[in-house]
């Protein structure tokens, strides 16, 4: 490790530390026996700005225990995954740790997902069961044949055939009788899913050690008191939410403002009137934030500094909301789903402009020669970014090849190009692979022009990623129409296309911008040169 991280850290943060070896869930019943009449969650509606309800640590941790048992009576236990169809609201939250405590992986899945979608994540991880909200059962409903789900699980009050209730399921905790031990270095708490460097999305195996450690790594550096106030606005089916909004809050014994979703003036006065102490969000959030007419209206100095998520933070995003704020509040930093995900970040008070900051302790970084893989690069020069520590995955779910791709002893490639200064500082410099990151959301080219190919009328696509200041990139599609296609304008058969991409992608993979092309520029060997699209473009 690099003498010159070790200047960086944090004043009281060792080089190497001592993690304890607990379970995920244990940071919740540990704050709950401490708390147990603090809110751990104050629930929000951001649009009419005003609590719906609050759950004390106590009421939490009862709960979750309940789900457990609940669990266990429909034969749940050990190493099974259960998944969660959810928008962020409490049940997600007693969802989560119920489904640890009944021994169970947790398997998130974004609410946006469209059914085949949706159907594939459930029947790749072998979900036994899942919990959704009642607008989201006829897309369970409808994939669930494909699955091996035998339980499907619906929050709120209606009752719906062939589904469990939620809260009656929490009553069954009489039923329960299951096996509590935890080996935290084997034992799964999350299968996420993710694109890797392939764009076929797979689950990254995140233990209970992986994602214990890397909550210590994330409240120690940001130094989170005991008496913290957090706006949980990500969304909590991403890794960056159910990390940094979740389970570290609930590690520092603070308490949630949660949001089901972002309203830019909701969570100004959340803030004020919390005075909430950390928000850790999305550039996009930060720029809605400081656009929105009333923003100077708000005290929103009670803020402590924070990491930004997902996407990468323009300085001058950075500079105009500590302008706001009043102090320095957004530090960037660094991570991915396979690493739990946190793995860089900027010292508070030194961070620096366009870089993720330095390694967190216990975690090892190098810059090597793209070409090859193994020669390492010295400070300034572009290379693939290597991490290594204990937060890193155990590999993809079910593809060992997919794994040995991207995890060689112990070193993580983590597809990026990036460069270290001579002070030990990382900067990511371009991406590796293809990936399009649209205001935090991830999305693969390939997935979008698989569905763009079902079109009846398209003869070629190619997707790719352009710069923009609000969303950090939008999704283009460059389109060869079919001979005779019958499209009398570009408009026409943009409309067409697009309605046609929503009824089959997430409204965030939809394309924005489509242009028309008599043909794709291609390789000798036949390969669709997205990179030259993309310069093309952006030149």
């Amino acid at each position: 490790m690099s003498r010159n991280w070790l200047d960086h850290y944090p004043e009281g943060i060792q080089a190497e530390s001592t993690y304890p070896r607990i379970p995920l869930h244990k940071f919740l019943q540990d704050s709950a026996a401490r708390h147990p009449e603090r809110p751990a969650i104050v629930y929000c509606d951001g649009e009419v700005e005003r609590e719906l309800s609050r759950m004390t640590y106590g009421e939490l941790d009862s709960a979750s225990e309940q789900m457990a048992a609940g669990l266990a009576s429909l034969g749940i236990g050990k190493g099974d995954r259960v998944a969660y169809f959810l928008q962020n609201r409490p049940e997600l939250v007693v969802g989560f740790y119920g489904i640890l405590k009944a021994g169970a992986v947790s398997v998130p899945c974004n609410p946006m997902y469209q059914a085949h979608e949706l159907a594939h994540q459930l029947s790749d991880s072998g979900a036994k069961a899942v919990i959704c909200e009642p607008d989201l059962h006829p897309r369970v409903k409808e994939v669930i044949a494909e699955t091996a789900v035998e339980n499907v699980i619906v929050t709120g009050d209606q009752n719906i055939p062939g589904a469990l209730s939620f809260f009656a399921l929490l009553g069954q905790s009489s039923a329960s009788n299951r096996d509590l031990s935890v080996d935290v270095d084997r034992d799964l708490a999350l299968l996420p899913y993710t694109g890797g460097t392939t764009g076929v999305p797979k689950a990254a195996m995140l233990t209970h050690r992986n994602l214990v450690t890397n909550t210590l790594q994330f409240r120690d550096w940001f130094a989170y008191r005991d008496d913290e106030t957090f706006i949980t606005v990500l969304p909590l089916f991403h890794i960056g939410g159910i990390a940094g909004a979740m389970n570290v809050p609930i590690a520092a014994g603070g308490t949630m403002v949660l949001f089901r979703r972002f309203h830019p003036r909701g969570v100004l006065r959340a803030i004020q009137e919390y005075r909430a102490t950390r928000f850790l969000g999305v550039p996009t959030m930060y720029i809605a934030i400081m656009d929105h007419p009333e923003a100077r209206n708000f005290d929103l100095s009670s803020l402590r500094p924070s990491r930004t998520s997902a996407a990468p933070l323009p300085a001058a995003v950075k500079e105009a909301f500590d302008r706001l704020v009043g102090h320095e509040t957004l530090i960037e930093g660094y991570g991915l789903t396979e690493t739990s995900p946190l793995t860089h970040a900027n010292p508070i008070h030194r961070a620096r402009a366009g870089s993720i900051g330095v390694p967190l302790p216990d975690t090892d970084a190098r810059i090597v020669d793209a070409d090859d893989g193994t020669t390492e690069l010295p400070a300034g020069e572009v290379g693939e970014l290597l991490l290594k520590g204990p937060q890193v995955m155990q590999g993809y779910w079910r593809r060992p090849e997919e794994t040995d791709n991207v995890l060689s002893d112990g070193w993580l490639y983590t597809g990026d190009l990036a460069q270290m200064d001579d002070e030990g500082y990382f900067y990511i410099v371009d991406r590796k692979k293809d990936v399009i990151n649209a205001a935090g959301f991830k999305v693969w080219p390939r997935e979008v022009e698989e569905t763009l190919y079902q079109h009846p009328l398209i003869s070629s696509a190619a997707v790719t990623g352009i710069a923009d200041s609000y969303r950090g990139e939008t999704v283009k599609a460059v389109v060869v129409l079919k001979d005779g296609h019958g499209f009398d304008s570009d408009d026409t058969a943009q409309a067409d296309i697009t309605a046609f991409c929503r009824r089959n992608l997430a409204a965030y993979k939809v394309p924005r911008i489509m242009e028309f092309r008599d043909q794709l520029p291609v390789s000798a060997a036949g390969k669709v040169l997205r990179r030259l699209i993309r310069d093309e473009t952006e030149g």
